[in-house]
């Protein structure tokens, strides 16, 4: 929501509580075929994606956003080679995976291609070309779809979504059906990783169902969260694997194949950074272990009030 008159970008976190940062530039502001979408320069974060009203990144921060999202799945994994992404539209996320030199096929699927084509205008600093880089495979259809028809078996899945909003385009990919057939395709060493919406006190509704939903399918699953200010405070991450605990690996041995396996600086994350990550507050901890809701196709989850 922009209020045009005092040039204030308004995001309702849920119906009762707002954040807001000034913009300088509208970019773009219109609907694609899925969702309304806006491109914003702000005073404070630079470039910014807005989808359904929703902040998805801001050049200011986005380096936290995508290094947490995607540097811990990939770090842990014993060598990851080929990856699905199921959004990603900013390509920023293509970005953090292509940086890792063993990385030799991306399959990134997101059903809203006039989205893919604006971020490419507008937000180079985000993809920095990743979209041309031979090793992906850019496909823009149901991500669910593509997942159920294709025989290929990945590495590492992630999925770099919208948060869950009734009659978005994304929720019935946090379903426990969702995520048994996403398993299924999963490399037996596979690491899997979603955004999971907020991590602020008394709105973690999306966070805590889904850690609930994907212990039911993976035998490893472990929350994490990172602060993101464009975001309005802490965001919430669920990863999952077959095999692979992300805490038994040492600040040694983290930055050790980062040194080895990523061709450029990272900002945000390294070994002090990824122990950090798990260590997650008392508060989200309870909320945890006392959710019982199961995500289900018939009874799925949405972020408060949309």
């Amino acid at each position: 929501m922009l209020n045009a008159p005092s040039n204030w970008f308004m995001e309702f976190v849920t119906p009762d509580n707002i954040q807001q940062f000034s913009v300088k530039n509208i970019l773009y502001y219109g609907d694609s075929k899925y969702q309304r979408v806006e491109l914003l320069e702000s005073t404070a974060y630079g470039k910014c994606l807005i989808l359904d009203g929703k902040v998805q990144s801001c050049e200011a921060d986005e380096f936290i956003y995508h290094e947490a999202l995607i540097q811990p799945v990939m770090t842990i994994h014993p060598n990851p080679e080929t990856v699905f992404i199921a959004g990603g539209g900013e390509g920023a996320t293509l970005r953090e995976i292509l940086a890792h030199r063993s990385v030799k096929k991306v399959v990134m699927v997101d059903i809203d291609e006039e989205v893919i084509d604006l971020c490419k205008r507008y937000l180079p600093n985000h993809h920095q070309g990743s979209f041309e880089d031979p090793r992906v495979k850019l496909l823009h259809m149901d991500a669910r779809k593509y997942l159920e028809e294709t025989k290929e078996k990945f590495d590492v899945v992630i999925m770099d979504l919208p948060e869950p909003i009734q009659g978005g385009p994304a929720y019935l990919l946090y379903t426990q059906k969702f995520y048994e057939m996403l398993k299924a395709k999963l490399t037996d060493s596979g690491t899997f990783v979603t955004q999971s919406g907020a991590a602020i006190s008394g709105i973690t509704r999306v966070f805590t169902a889904v850690i609930n939903t994907l212990k039911t399918v993976f035998p490893i699953v472990i929350p994490y969260q990172a602060t993101v200010p464009s975001f309005g405070g802490p965001w919430a991450f669920s990863l999952a694997s077959k095999k692979v605990d992300p805490r038994a690996l040492s600040i040694e041995e983290i930055d050790r194949r980062i040194t080895g396996r990523v061709a450029k600086p990272l900002r945000f994350y390294d070994g002090h950074t990824h122990q950090g990550l798990f260590y997650v507050p008392k508060y989200l901890r309870d909320a945890m272990a006392t959710e019982t809701h199961l995500i289900t196709e018939e009874n799925p989850v949405f972020i408060p009030g949309f």
